[in-house]
């Protein structure tokens, strides 16, 4: 392992959770309608209770720090990541990479099933958790594709795949287009392909087709807020998200679904809390929004896609035009859009069996 690279350990002053304490303590909220008009009151109210009166962050932080965790600086922004090695030396390592709201945490269910074939990587994204605020612009997909390969390569690893979700089913694409002759595939459990605005890509399309349409036009018209004010004015929301444990709460909430845990949804906005990240996560979103145009060539390292119901509902004919190389699309009935952590058998066997007929390929 690399000299450049540094143990670390997860020790959140008790001063930074009495301070937290205080204000959840203080907490102000707001009035609403009936409708409600976004994440109720009642939700954040029940939430910031359970924050207050029960939640234990020391037990999830012994959690985390119960696997191996390590930071080094890469292209002047510092990177914190989980580096977990199977007992099977000769193992496929994987980098996993999460999203926004998530984290880390998004995988810490994985680790074990996954970690008996694989070397897992499970990297923060910068500006996210303990890789702590980005200190320049420019930190979007691609140049975080572009870390993601020089972390392995820095690791040792010069053979593996890369797997993700949310932001990270961007950035793993990348990564095989960025390091094609390294990555043996790519995993991921949404592939973001949109219609081009050419009237041929709608000709004669399923039903199917038109039902993942309608959810996408829906998610937009009803829930696409967030992706616009990140991707337009960051600095203006991260005043308040920065001030308020509850305000920050209130708004990561709208995007974890109600049959998440609620300390899973809980340890993800105590990370963005506590290590002052709030802000710097949501400027990812205007780094990739006023990122110069990228070339269009379709990704040709082989993809798979393991979705589920009740998440992005990918459109193959959309998806076949960016990636040329698909080699698994399957649709599970069960874990939404963190399956990681909901559907853990299911989706560490979809990454299992795509890897290994990858290799037997």
């Amino acid at each position: 392992m690399s000299s450049d690279i540094t143990p670390f350990r997860i020790e959140i002053p008790q001063a930074d959770l009495d301070d937290l304490q205080t204000r959840l303590d203080l907490a102000r909220f707001t009035d609403e309608l009936p409708d409600a008009y976004g994440v109720s009151v009642s939700r954040v109210r029940r939430l910031a209770e359970y924050w207050r009166n029960g939640y234990d962050w020391r037990a999830w932080e012994a959690r985390l720090n119960a696997y191996p965790q390590f930071t080094t600086d890469i292209d002047g922004q510092r990177i914190h990541f989980l580096h977990v090695r199977s007992p099977k030396q000769d193992a496929l390592p994987l980098i996993l990479t999460h999203g926004w709201p998530g984290s880390i945490v998004e995988f810490l269910n994985v680790i074990e099933p996954l970690s008996k074939d694989f070397h897992l990587v499970i990297p923060s994204l910068p500006g996210f958790g303990f890789s702590e605020p980005t200190t320049e612009s420019g930190w979007g997909n691609v140049r975080t594709a572009r870390a993601w390969a020089e972390l392995m390569e820095r690791l040792g690893y010069d053979r593996y795949g890369a797997v993700g979700n949310d932001a990270g089913s961007m950035i793993s694409p990348e990564i095989g287009r960025l390091a094609a002759s390294n990555v043996v595939g790519v995993h991921v459990t949404q592939i973001f392909s949109f219609p081009s605005g050419d009237p041929a890509e709608f000709t004669d399309m399923t039903e199917e087709e038109q039902a993942a349409m309608g959810v996408l036009q829906q998610f937009w018209e009803e829930m696409g807020a967030f992706n616009t004010l990140h991707s337009q004015q960051p600095q203006t929301l991260a005043h308040a998200l920065a001030d308020s444990p509850v305000g920050l709460l209130g708004w990561n909430v709208q995007l974890f679904d109600f049959d998440l845990d609620d300390d899973f949804v809980l340890t993800n906005v105590a990370l963005y809390w506590l290590t002052g990240t709030a802000g710097s996560s949501i400027r990812f979103y205007y780094e990739n929004a006023k990122a110069a145009p990228q070339p269009a060539e379709p990704t040709t390292t082989p993809i798979g896609l393991a979705s589920a119901k009740g998440d992005f509902q990918s459109i193959r004919r959309f998806a076949e035009r960016d990636h040329k190389n698909i080699a698994q699309w399957h649709t599970h009935g069960t874990g939404g859009h963190y399956a990681a952590h909901l559907a853990t058998a299911v989706y560490a066997d979809d990454v299992r069996a795509f890897f290994a007929g990858l290799l037997k390929g």
